[in-house]
């Protein structure tokens, strides 16, 4: 274990954590909040400890997939504790276990609060509060990796594979550096165009940098009580619906687009599947809730919104559909589970191992049928290796198992049923609103204190893709 190279890591990631809270800094100045202070002084801390650990660069540099998973697992649980002191300090959220879980809520992109009044928050918390959201979208580490030439010699990608969302991460071009530039660089533009589009449908500039920020991330911290609702246009929520579809999209397809590889790019099966989901599940809702809605075209639009935010797990709403009938509801739940693309800024179980599954269990009917036939499982025409299908049935049982010890302690509050397995469901998969109890008019504040650490590790573990938590329980992990 080459501990100096993990805390020399975590030393950078403290000193970006600073600079980005310049930005609240700056809204803090300019509307006259008296927040200031309190981002000052973790600002001041962070740059300290992160002076500590970076002023020298240790002289071995080598580091292999522990090291890389124990960076990313500890970097995410630090950046999410001096992410939290502003809340806390201010006052605006009193309880440290409060501000921890706002802030790694934000940081993982699933969007659950224990705010009552989001308005009453100070506009330079708000804006980190959504800031957050588009950090955490992309993974600061990637944002590292993007903008310093740290150790090099492809140890790198051991970073990378630990913190991109998906089953596989491979290199866009030779260099991972300039992977990640790419990546960032889409992020941004297609962050942008966004702002571009809210503010020509009138939106105020602060409430479209936000906004976009929470979308992008596929996040969905609003900074209205009634979250996207409040914004009664028809263009601006469709806006947004489109762009939550589009940042759930694999980014590797928008990469293809970008070098003019237009048919790889049209023929990407996770893509299409994707948003075939995405079509059908818009279509049966609309039916089925119809008679709710004043026309047929209310009922289409806040069905493709809601459909759009679940399974790209960002959690905005227009509307309460903890209401909409149980079928509808039944079709959101499967969504909070399948999620977005792999390699996209959504959560969930991801549609790359969905599609995996369904070719697995089609491969194992087939052979039951022509025992002595050969099958290879293909996607998109490309043979996929026994280890690949290996790590995604291990995801799943691991995914599993936690998923029902988080359900059985989290029943410990005495909730009904709805309330207690959606809440595991939209923390796990990084959605932010449940049924019941945690619904889009509901918040977690009276889960209880045992209640919000499961579900804090919960969306750790569904954004971080489970494995590199756990290995932070591991003995095997520490030893040198």
């Amino acid at each position: 274990m080459n501990l100096k190279i993990v805390f020399y890591y975590m030393g950078w990631v403290l000193n970006i954590e600073a600079v980005l809270m310049l930005l609240p800094c700056v809204i803090s100045v300019i509307y006259g909040d008296g927040i200031l202070k309190f981002f000052l002084s973790p600002m001041v801390l962070c740059l300290l400890i992160g002076w500590i650990t970076t002023h020298k660069k240790p002289k071995d540099t080598v580091f292999y997939a522990r090291e890389g998973f124990l960076v990313v697992s500890l970097t995410w649980v630090m950046l999410s504790f001096f992410g939290a002191l502003p809340f806390w300090l201010s006052g605006q959220i009193p309880s440290l276990t409060d501000a921890l879980f706002e802030t790694i809520s934000g940081f993982t992109t699933t969007g659950a609060s224990i705010l009552n009044d989001v308005e009453a928050l100070s506009p330079s918390l708000l804006m980190w509060r959504s800031f957050t959201h588009w950090v955490g979208g992309m993974g600061i580490l990637v944002f590292m990796l993007a903008i310093l030439p740290l150790a090099g010699g492809g140890y790198n990608m051991h970073l990378m594979r630990a913190e991109s969302p998906g089953p596989s991460v491979g290199k866009m071009t030779p260099k991972l550096r300039t992977t990640a530039k790419i990546l960032y660089i889409i992020y941004l533009v297609m962050t942008i165009i966004q702002v571009v589009l809210l503010l020509a449908g009138g939106m105020p500039f602060f409430d479209a940098l936000a906004t976009s920020f929470g979308t992008a991330g596929t996040g969905g911290f609003g900074i209205k009580n009634s979250s996207i609702a409040y914004y009664d246009s028809y263009y601006l929520q469709g806006v947004i619906t489109v762009f939550m579809i589009l940042f759930g999209v694999n980014f590797n397809v928008y990469y293809l687009f970008l070098i003019r590889k237009f048919k790889e790019g049209f023929l990407c099966e996770e893509a299409r599947v994707y948003l075939g989901i995405i079509a059908l599940s818009v279509l049966c809702i609309t039916l089925n809730v119809r008679g709710m809605f004043p026309t047929l075209f209310d009922a289409f639009h806040h069905t493709a919104f809601q459909v759009g935010s679940i399974i790209t797990t960002t959690g905005f709403s227009t509307v309460d559909f903890n209401s909409w009938p149980q079928f509808s509801q039944c079709i959101l739940i499967g969504l909070m589970f399948i999620g977005a693309c792999a390699g996209s800024t959504g959560g969930g179980m991801k549609i790359s191992r969905i599609v995996i599954w369904v070719k697995e269990a089609k491969k194992e009917i087939l052979s039951l049928i022509h025992p002595r036939s050969i099958k290879v499982l293909k996607i998109e025409g490309k043979a996929i290796g026994d280890e690949v299908v290996q790590s995604a049935n291990a995801y799943f049982i691991a995914y599993f198992l936690i998923f029902s010890v988080s359900v059985l302690l989290v029943s410990l509050d005495n909730f009904d049923f709805t309330t207690t397995f959606t809440a595991v469901a939209a923390t796990f998969n990084n959605i932010g609103p449940g049924l019941g109890g945690v619904g889009p008019v509901s918040n977690f504040s009276q889960l209880s204190f045992l209640s919000k650490y499961v579900l804090m590790f919960d969306m750790l573990a569904g954004r971080l893709e489970i494995f590199p938590m756990l290995l932070l329980f591991a003995p095997s992990t520490w030893k040198r």
